[in-house]
């Protein structure tokens, strides 16, 4: 017999606790390149996709330039199908630099138009509809403002100005989560770019990365549902499966592990299952249904969320997104 439906939040309640929900979660999220450069034009973009797939939360996905456009970082789209956009050259050039950062007011700027566009969602969104905020990692802000080609040379030749930079970079960080959580927003989808084997060595991503982060995630805490993003290929899963959040995703169609090795390695809320380009952009819906009833059965549908394992690329199709929706839906 069938259970009942649930509210978006109750559902993740249960999933967060262990017990089966009346069916499993589902959330895709995806960047609004143009109308993310205003908060009103990033909320109205946010609210029709969530009015149009119904999904268990929202993943509030705006330019990552947001945290980073305060310390002078200048950015574009320049037409990138995941709707990402290409920075200039860095605003840090030499070591000093770090040192020169200056704590942001999350009041103030961009951070400030960010939390306009938190409080329109709160406004207009169902009480029970989870909002997540999206927060990247100091570490890989700090890539932004000195440029990712040059992020591993500064860190390996300037260590102290880069640790002082990433000490302002946190402090700001932590302030910012504090005002979002504030506005009654639920958690925050951490992104963590730099656990990758290819781009830096475990103790370095320990020594540069999982410190600040563990300092960044203590903001987090009066939040009730938030979940690390582990981007990339080759990643140090380990590294961060122990991080004080609800929930992990990562690209776990393309790079592994898989959910059903995952599920060894980590007490927690999986989230992932489907692969954004070949299935959800290149695919048909009944791939896109097949794929959710494998990672389903993977995780027996007990902590888990349906999900891809990064941003949905936006020229994926109406149908393969409303078929992730319906991959889960009650009879």
């Amino acid at each position: 017999m069938n259970m009942s439906p649930i509210s978006h939040r109750q559902r993740l309640e249960v999933c967060i606790s262990g017990e089966k929900p009346d069916r499993p979660p589902v959330a895709l999220w995806r960047h609004f390149p143009v109308d993310d450069q205003s908060p009103e034009g990033l909320a109205a973009a946010t609210l029709n996709f969530q009015q149009t797939y119904d999904f268990d939360f929202v993943k509030v996905t705006p330019a990552s330039s947001y945290s980073v456009r305060d310390w002078g970082c200048q950015d574009a789209w320049l037409g990138n199908t995941e709707g990402t956009r290409d920075y200039a050259p860095g605003v840090i050039e030499h070591p000093e630099d770090w040192i020169r950062l200056a704590t942001l007011n999350p009041a103030r700027g961009s951070l400030g138009d960010m939390l306009r566009c938190l409080k329109i969602l709160k406004a207009e969104l169902p009480p029970e509809t989870p909002i997540i905020q999206t927060i990247f990692s100091p570490l890989s802000q700090a890539k932004n403002l000195v440029g990712k080609q040059n992020l591993a040379v500064h860190l390996r030749r300037y260590p102290d100005a880069v640790h002082a930079g990433l000490k302002i970079i946190t402090e700001t960080t932590q302030r910012f989560i504090a005002a979002a959580l504030e506005l009654r927003v639920d958690g925050v989808f951490y992104a963590v770019q730099h656990a990758q084997y290819g781009l830096l060595s475990e103790s370095e991503f320990v020594e540069f990365g999982r410190a600040y982060d563990l300092q960044t995630l203590e903001a987090a805490q009066a939040g009730w549902f938030s979940m690390v993003h582990l981007h990339g290929e080759q990643v140090m899963f380990d590294a961060v499966s122990d991080y004080p959040v609800q929930a992990l995703n990562w690209h776990d169609r393309d790079s592994g592990p898989t959910l059903k090795a995952a599920r060894q390695r980590y007490a927690g809320v999986l989230c992932g299952g489907l692969r954004r380009e070949q299935s959800i952009v290149l695919g048909a819906p009944s791939d896109v249904m097949a794929e959710a009833r494998v990672a389903i059965e993977a995780t027996q549908g007990e902590r888990f969320i349906l999900g891809t394992g990064c941003v949905t690329p936006i020229i994926a199709p109406h149908g393969n997104l409303r078929a992730a929706r319906q991959s889960v839906a009650l009879e």
